[in-house]
């Protein structure tokens, strides 16, 4: 299969195993930003095949789990009001707010309803002319754009029964969040691949500067990583801090221009609360002032939610890379996939699932650590 097949070659992963092993001289830490990429490195076991000392650290790149809670009771404040014909992606129905989340409220008898893409959601509202449709907006750089196509269409139709509830969240603002810390032991990162395919990665040059930590840009595959991880220890041996892409078949330098520029006329800057992280300045995207009429939170007048979380969860820790699944006492116990309760054990990207899919189990008399694993 072109471009898959010759992605999963165990003989080349041997070969960059081995070339691994022999770069390598000394501890290094090491954070894959992407939840994709943690459940390939999980799921495959590279991080237990690296060389002894090199560590992944597994980063908050799932858009579902980071989700701050507001904006899910937002979210379901919205979808409990009878004229509304609330949708979203798969992931988002089972992650659990508050008080309850979006499937349990549909099982009750709200309109909430799966989408594809955004474009289903305006094509809803073109056909429900009567009804108020709401599309819930996550994710990175990648899904932004494809939300702003969604708006600018429903703006070119004269559609005044749709709105977004958004929330966006960018990726460098969140990586120098996660360097700035206390307890950092980050040394390097290794990018995710489709973020950059819009963004490029001219953000993360002064990034790499500033901090003296390699950024490979990576794909998703097995032999994308052990290439990415090789990349990125190289640099560290050899006391370089650049960007290196190693994902060069899909990422550009500058990015997709045309995306880019969607984003910016639909959306600005704003700070941004990540769930179990907290807010992060200038980290998210808000609609525009010329687009505030899609704003869901302006046109329910939802802005003003408190919202508590499960005290049991350290989903905060176990996305910064402070924090593994298995340090926490609830994983596998009272929090597995069929009742969650943080994000990363909900979303398909997350790190919890990805853990448990892959039967990692937590060791005899585990406690959560005070500090890193």
């Amino acid at each position: 299969m072109k471009y898959l097949d010759e992605y999963r070659d165990p003989r080349l992963a041997r070969v960059l195993l081995d070339e691994l092993h022999r770069t390598t001289t000394r501890p290094w830490s090491l954070m894959e930003v992407c939840g994709g990429q943690t459940h390939t490195i999980v799921r495959q076991g590279i991080d237990e095949v690296l060389p002894p000392g090199i560590r992944m650290i597994h980063g908050p790149g799932c858009p579902v789990c980071v989700t701050p809670l507001e904006t899910l009771d937002r979210a379901m404040a919205i979808a409990a009001r009878p004229e509304v014909t609330f949708t979203s992606f798969g992931d988002m129905l089972r992650v659990p707010g508050s008080h309850t989340d979006l499937l349990a409220l549909k099982a009750r008898g709200a309109d909430v309803r799966v989408v594809y893409s955004p474009m289903d959601a305006v094509a809803l509202a073109q056909q429900q002319p009567d009804r108020e449709v709401v599309f819930l907006a996550v994710g990175f750089e990648t899904t932004a754009p494809a939300n702003a196509t969604a708006v600018l269409h429903a703006a070119t139709l004269g559609l005044t029964n749709f709105t977004m509830l958004v929330s966006h969240v960018l990726v460098p603002p969140a990586m120098t969040a996660i360097l700035d810390a206390a307890e950092c032991e980050v040394q390097g990162f290794l990018a995710a691949g489709h973020v950059c395919t819009v963004m490029g990665w001219t953000e993360y040059e002064p990034l790499a500067a500033r901090y003296r930590v390699p950024i490979v840009v990576t794909g998703f595959e097995p032999l994308d990583l052990l290439e990415g991880i090789l990349m990125a220890v190289r640099q560290l041996e050899q006391g370089r801090f650049e960007v290196e892409n190693q994902y060069a078949r899909a990422v550009q330098r500058t990015g997709n221009g045309p995306a880019q520029e969607a984003v910016r006329r639909v959306f600005r800057i704003s700070d941004r609360a990540w769930r179990g992280i907290g807010t992060i300045g200038a980290s998210g995207l808000e609609l525009a002032d010329a687009y505030a009429a899609f704003d869901a939170t302006r046109r329910f007048d939802v802005g003003r939610l408190t919202a508590a979380e499960d005290p049991r969860c350290i989903a905060g820790r176990i996305l910064t890379g402070l924090s593994v699944p298995t340090d926490c006492p609830a994983y596998g116990t009272t929090c597995t996939p069929r009742s969650p309760l943080g994000a990363p054990m909900v979303s398909s990207e997350g790190t919890c699932a990805a853990f448990h899919r892959a039967g990692r189990r937590r060791p005899a008399g585990a406690a959560v650590s005070g500090g890193a694993r």
